[in-house]
């Protein structure tokens, strides 16, 4: 996650570690959950809405750019600053390919989230 350097993505400061355990330092992101704020104010406006697309979209192809599959994206992930742009957090599930192929071959992700022709492959293998 160090390597991605992006104004719509929260910035990794560091990571410390002690025998058993691993912490990560993290931007603060002081605006909340976006998917709290769409329970709280419920649909978006046309033009925030197109808004937080875009910025995911240029969070999404920077992330790509570099090698990294966030592979978790879902509202739950997705923090919001204090002047309300987006940013993507939670890393947690995200993958790099080996060196040579071009596929990741394992299903992860948010059941409620993940595209039905993932799960319907999960159902027939």
């Amino acid at each position: 996650m160090k390597i991605l350097r992006h104004p719509c993505i929260v910035k990794l400061h560091e990571v410390l570690s002690s025998q058993t355990k691993l912490y990560f330092v993290l931007e603060f992101v002081s605006g909340g959950v976006l998917f709290d704020k769409i329970v709280h104010q419920g649909r978006l406006r046309e033009d925030e809405a197109r808004r937080y697309f875009q910025q995911l979209i240029d969070a999404v192809a920077h992330c790509h750019s570099k090698g990294v599959y966030h592979r978790d994206l879902k509202p739950e992930n997705l923090l919001l600053d204090s002047i309300g742009n987006l940013k993507v957090s939670d890393f947690g599930l995200s993958a790099l390919p080996m060196q040579g192929v071009e596929l990741l071959h394992t299903t992860c992700g948010t059941p409620n989230y993940v595209a039905p022709e993932e799960r319907n492959l999960c159902y027939w293998s």
